[in-house]
């Protein structure tokens, strides 16, 4: 007698018609067609509807999400409005504030199926309020979500009177990952010695790395470029990540002919946040206006692993979203033109399989061996998925079940018509 059987589903790889077998929280099988002889305390038909891993957001900010209008609205809509409002907004926040927004935020999450998550916190505040509070907040939602939390000194860490010392408190206090913003330093020159300096703090304790990495439409902002260079030196090939990489949309070919393969060779991974990056980016334009991505294909194309963020939401950048990663899988394949079946797959790819390499995360998969954390969506394959944003019908964790939504169809009243449909 096993825990749990899952009959009848599509997997992410095209198969359809699979058994899942799931004891102790842990895959025991997958199989074509019915798994002979075995009993289940629970089975559940999926219908022929598709059966995904869990959706992972590898680059997020839950200090600040659902904060919208405190204490006034980004009229501008550009980053350094919203970090300016940030500063007006961190002193009148309360930790137990923080505590309860990034809790209901998690609500959310879970109910769309997303069930790991890595977090910037900002580290700028001495009182380090913010990092305290989503270190509570990690181990509440401990049962059900994976929360990976990042050292992120968002004035500048070289910028900021103590932003080293502060960063380092965060780590002591069990912060995961060493962040960064170097091209919001004073300098260029400063900006390269920031990414140096914490590149070495990564190394000497062993973690990861996640820089906010020229997140501008300033084509000679080129600290990606530091990032390969000292993830090389330091031996932190397969650790460090960079997030934005926007000015790379601005960048001349021949530079980026020359940039992408150093990205690749120091086997740096990229995060591209496609709802806030097309968001704040381009405003100094008037037309034609730029995208404010990176480029995705071309990163895909070169073998560097490539991941989709949510970054925001409702907060003093973004005042929309709901912690879909299939609406930033949706928006991502619109920015970077990737319509083709194997380029709206590989977005799919970039908000589960490649955004959990991100984060290291372990079992993570539908295979023998892996935890049984998944979502049942009610589409039949990852491209159908996507353009309808699919219902999630039901989100396990480790095989129980954590979340589940009915199954949607609209009731239409047309002469010689069905009475209902479903989009699929």
């Amino acid at each position: 007698m096993i825990d749990l059987l899952i009959t009848n589903a599509a997997l992410t790889d095209g198969r359809t018609g699979m058994s899942i077998a799931v004891q102790n929280g842990k895959i025991t099988e997958v199989s074509e067609g019915p798994i002979a002889g075995v009993q289940a305390s629970e089975t559940v038909d999926a219908g022929g509807y598709l059966l995904s891993p869990h959706f992972v957001d590898p680059h997020f900010h839950m200090d600040a999400t659902l904060s919208y209008g405190l204490p006034r609205i980004n009229e501008s809509g550009t980053l350094l409005e919203g970090i300016a409002l940030w500063g007006e907004l961190k002193p009148l926040l309360k930790a137990e504030a923080i505590i309860e927004r990034a809790l209901t935020y998690c609500d959310w999450a879970v109910a769309k199926g997303l069930l790991a998550i890595r977090s910037h916190v900002d580290t700028s505040d001495p009182s380090l309020l913010a990092v305290d509070a989503l270190l509570e907040v990690k181990k509440q939602v401990a049962p059900y979500i994976d929360l990976q939390l990042v050292a992120f000194p968002q004035d500048g860490v070289l910028r900021s009177k103590g932003g080293v010392e502060n960063l380092k408190r965060a780590l002591d206090k069990g912060v995961d990952v060493v962040g960064g913003i170097p091209h919001f330093e004073r300098t260029m020159s400063e900006g390269a010695a920031s990414v140096k300096l914490l590149c070495e703090i990564a190394a000497e304790r062993g973690l990861l790395t996640d820089m906010h990495c020229d997140e501008s439409d300033d084509p000679l902002s080129r600290h990606i470029e530091t990032l390969a260079f000292e993830t090389q030196r330091l031996g932190l090939q397969g650790r460090v990540n960079g997030s934005h990489c926007t000015s790379m949309h601005s960048m001349d070919n021949y530079y980026v002919s020359k940039l992408i393969p150093l990205i690749a060779e120091s086997q740096v991974s990229v995060i591209a946040n496609p709802l806030i990056n097309i968001t704040l980016q381009g405003r100094h334009d008037t037309y034609p206006k730029r995208r404010g991505m990176t480029r995705e294909p071309e990163l895909m194309a070169a073998g560097v692993n490539v991941a989709f963020g949510h970054d925001c939401v409702m907060d003093p950048w973004y005042g929309m979203g709901s912690g879909d990663m299939l609406e930033v899988a949706h928006m991502g394949l619109h920015v970077a033109q990737m319509t083709s079946q194997k380029g709206i797959r590989a977005c799919f790819d970039a908000v589960t399989v490649n955004a959990a390499k991100v984060m290291h995360l372990d079992n993570y998969g539908i295979a023998p061996g892996c935890d049984a954390s998944f979502v049942l969506l009610q589409a039949r394959d990852v491209v159908e998925a996507i353009r309808l944003r699919a219902n999630r019908l039901k989100v396990w964790r480790k095989g129980s079940l954590i979340a589940e939504t009915p199954a949607t169809a609209v009731t239409i009243r047309l002469p010689k018509r069905p009475a209902t449909t479903s989009f699929l």
